[in-house]
């Protein structure tokens, strides 16, 4: 009774819609371990790039997404991202998300490094809630099965291939089994590891903490995206401000008023978000401030209420009336470009095991991941997991059956890569106990946006003694933190071994990009 064709565990944007696919081949069950809605899609503001504008083309979304990785962007991954993107848009628009239409077409916006508009959004800047009430509407209205406030806690793997799932009854306490062809991993990042983040409370890394304890290969987890303009308000929990509204002519300014980005780079507020990022660092550390602001108090007023209602309404529910007054932000944790490992089909190296979304690692953001790439990910990679699930019904001849072959191989092709298990560390005596905001200061202060060699062996060799020192875990919270401290040493092994500066790793002591550091760093289990 609890075998199904497709088991997905997360019901953000790439498990919905891979769900929605599946359903028409066989059997599927969503297993989450909050509410359906209760994922980071929802959180989602900027849109989705996708090149139908009459000055676009996904040529030039090709060179913009490669441009932005650094470097380590995989050409054939962004090729396939660019070219699928808007037959993806049109199934979102068939499943009824309300995409921005201005004169009877769809909106476009413009966000940094972008050479064009071609970011879509719904309802200003909503986008990402309306993808995800959408859709789970969408499941909710055909016959799968959701188990709400269930956990994944352990793959099934028997010689090589995927059996099914081990999950715990977040409210019962029960585990059961479940069994399945094919297990798909949408489970989201690891934005809860810092101290600061626009993440929901449900990004503890689950998926890749899963993926890895069952053999499958971990890649590029030292490069995670920090936004640059988070709310900064006392006692507010960050709240992101939208690369957006930057693309609609926002201005950075220091606490002197003054505009500093174009001091660092002549794409000044425009310039990538790695970028942004720390010329804010550097500029709040020269002003001896905690903050600087975004200013769009020379932009018409009905612009910023209709483009950014949520935005608008969120400050001015804190008092702030963005339409004349100067908005205070800093730089918060945002989104993760590694993760599991996955070919151009979203499989990994165990049989039956797929990744999608922010759990997966396709090779499309290399370094440092484009604006508004991500939904986009999600979905196009997405649809191609059930494309290679289904296989049978749409690669009848030889000749397609080795192409897809020769695709499926196809992952992080760009360059070479060191492949590495997690060190043996010193266990230290006397450090800081072990719980969540502890480590999130710990990732914070030492692998956050400026790195170094010492501060990353610090937070290794701690990190290491905290997973030590840990116990089976019995419930929600102790499973999210033993994935959490998981995910943060493959984090932070990885930026210790890149010994350069590339996107979104930056470290003080190796400024700049080598070019033997153009190739990837994966991580796996050894056998045991």
């Amino acid at each position: 009774m609890n075998y199904y064709d497709y088991i997905i565990v997360g019901s953000g944007i790439a498990g919905l819609y891979i769900s929605l696919f599946a359903i028409e081949h066989g059997s599927v069950l969503i297993l989450t371990k909050g509410s359906i809605e209760d994922c980071n899609t929802r959180y989602a503001q900027g849109g989705v790039a996708v090149a139908i504008g009459k000055d676009d083309s996904p040529e030039l979304h090709f060179k913009d997404t490669m441009a932005a990785g650094d470097g380590l962007s995989d050409a054939e991954a962004v090729h396939i991202l660019t070219s699928e993107a808007a037959d993806c848009i049109a199934d979102l628009i068939k499943f009824k998300v309300p995409f921005d239409t201005l004169n009877g077409e769809i909106a476009l916006t413009r966000e940094a490094a972008h050479s064009v508009p071609r970011v879509i959004h719904a309802g200003g800047d909503a986008t990402g809630e309306h993808i995800e009430v959408t859709l789970s509407q969408q499941v909710r209205s055909v016959p799968i099965k959701v188990l709400e406030y269930c956990l994944a806690s352990e793959i099934l793997v028997d010689k090589g291939k995927v059996k099914g799932v081990r999950a715990l009854d977040c409210r019962a306490g029960s585990v059961d089994e479940y069994t399945c062809r094919f297990l798909v991993l949408a489970t989201g990042g690891v934005g809860r590891l810092f101290k600061y983040t626009t993440n929901s409370d449900v990004v503890t890394g689950d998926g890749i903490a899963l993926a890895f304890e069952a053999g499958a290969e971990i890649s590029d987890m030292e490069f995670f995206q920090f936004h640059p303009t988070a709310l900064r308000l006392p006692g507010v929990t960050p709240f992101l401000i939208s690369e957006a509204v930057r693309g609609e002519g926002g201005i950075l300014r220091n606490v002197e008023g003054r505009r500093f980005m174009p001091d660092y780079t002549p794409e000044a507020e425009l310039a990538p978000r790695d970028v942004v990022a720390r010329s804010i660092i550097y500029e709040m550390r020269k002003t001896s401030s905690d903050r600087v602001f975004l200013d769009v108090t020379h932009l018409p007023p009905r612009l910023i209420t209709t483009r950014f209602p949520h935005i608008y309404r969120f400050c001015l529910d804190h008092s702030l009336d963005i339409t004349r007054g100067l908005i205070p932000v800093d730089p918060a944790a945002h989104y993760l470009m590694g993760g599991v490992k996955v070919n151009a089909w979203g499989e990994t190296n165990i049989s039956g095991l797929f990744a999608a979304g922010e759990t997966a690692c396709t090779g499309v953001h290399g370094a440092n991941r484009l604006a508004s790439n991500s939904l986009l990910e999600a979905v196009v990679f997405s649809k191609r997991v059930m494309q290679r699930t289904t296989s049978s019904c749409h690669f009848g001849g030889e000749e397609q059956r080795k192409n897809l072959k020769r695709d499926s191989s196809l992952a992080h092709g760009v360059s070479s890569a060191i492949s590495c298990f997690l060190p043996r560390r010193e266990i230290l005596p006397g450090i800081p106990s072990f719980n969540l905001p502890n480590l999130q200061s710990l990732m914070w202060n030492k692998v956050g946006i400026l790195r170094s060699g010492e501060n990353l062996n610090e937070a290794a060799n701690i990190l290491a003694t905290w997973q030590h020192s840990l116990s089976q875990p019995t419930d929600r919270p102790s499973y999210e933190l033993t994935n959490l401290v998981l995910c943060a040493r493959l984090m932070t092994e990885a930026a210790l071994l890149r010994e350069e500066s590339r996107g979104a790793h930056f470290r003080a002591d190796f400024p700049q990009p080598s070019p033997q550091w153009e190739r990837h760093i994966i991580f796996k289990k050894p056998c045991s």
